[in-house]
């Protein structure tokens, strides 16, 4: 039961920061129809802001007090974050807005590589470790076992991991239904060409969907970092893959299915590390994606797309 209980606690921490990686897909998608393949790659270069920005200030100014920094940490990298979204959307997808479907798809797989590799250039391809800046956590409960005793430990990052991605979800949630820019993003994503004949501005609209999408993205990359404590110019493909996977999986196009998607991935994943093998937890996690699309093709939450004659 112990084991159990401390693997529900990984699952659902690694589960937390692919959800708001698959936010931002999700959120691309339910508005212009389009995957955004190279989200991955912005949230890798959040990760990567945040490092930088933690270094500078903890060896060139000598700040030492962690909360101050890593609040200062994550307004940065939101910041940069968001200028990245905001210029991959403005560059890259909305000349393609009109043309046919494959060229926003094409020109996504592009940018992802060209992301991946300017990285690479710029900072290196080896990992970028940091020492562990967050430690300790409590005990939830004890237990005995054939292999000895075990302690079931909910550390304090995991608790932070969980609550920021609690808080951002309900944050987002009530941006999308209470305010005049969640209206305006919900009736682009019924139906632009009306939505601009009532006054809308789609293009502005489309805009601070990129930019709240990469927000997001920075905010899982700061959490990855202080998490794992090492990075490098390809986790963003690999997490991109797994968040994607989970946005498909909770329903394309639905906020709330694109965390519950994230969480299931997660748990997939840690379950069958545990349990089984960890070599096979990817084929896992797809293959439980597949049966849920042979099922019910439209993801979890999703809702079927009805085509208007």
């Amino acid at each position: 039961m112990e084991y159990f209980v401390q693997q529900l606690i990984n699952g659902l921490t690694l589960g937390s920061i692919y959800g708001l990686i698959a936010i931002g897909y999700t959120m691309v998608y339910g508005i212009i129809g389009m995957i955004n393949f190279a989200h991955g790659d912005i949230f890798m270069i959040g990760s990567f802001i945040a490092l930088a920005t933690f270094l500078i200030l903890t060896t060139v100014f000598g700040f030492v007090f962690l909360p101050v920094v890593l609040l200062i940490v994550l307004i940065v990298a939101m910041l940069f974050t968001s200028a990245w979204g905001w210029t991959v959307e403005r560059l890259a997808y909305r000349p393609l807005r009109g043309s046919f479907r494959l060229a926003p798809l094409i020109t996504a797989i592009g940018m992802s590589i060209v992301l991946q590799n300017f990285v690479q250039v710029t900072q290196g391809a080896r990992n970028k470790p940091i020492p562990p800046q967050i430690q300790g956590g409590i005990t939830i409960m004890e237990g005995m076992t054939e292999n000895g005793r075990i302690a079931v430990q909910l550390s304090y990052m995991q608790m932070i991991i969980i609550a920021t991605t609690v808080l951002l979800m309900i944050g987002f949630t009530l941006l999308i239904t209470k305010t005049p820019l969640g209206r305006a993003q919900r009736a682009c994503e019924q139906d632009r060409k009306m939505a601009a004949l009532l006054g809308v501005n789609v293009d502005r609209t489309i805009s601070l969907t990129f930019v709240m999408g990469a927000a997001l993205a920075s905010v899982a990359g700061l959490m990855f970092l202080l998490l794992y404590g090492v990075i490098d110019f390809y986790i963003g493909f690999l997490a991109g893959v797994k968040a994607f996977t989970a946005a498909v999986l909770g329903g394309i196009g639905s906020l709330p299915g694109a965390m519950l998607g994230g969480l299931l991935i997660g748990l997939i994943e840690v379950f069958w590390s545990g349990y089984f093998t960890i070599e096979y937890k990817d084929v896992a996690a797809f293959s439980i994606l597949a049966i849920v699309l042979i099922f019910m093709p439209s993801g979890l939450l999703g809702k079927p797309e009805v085509e208007k004659v």
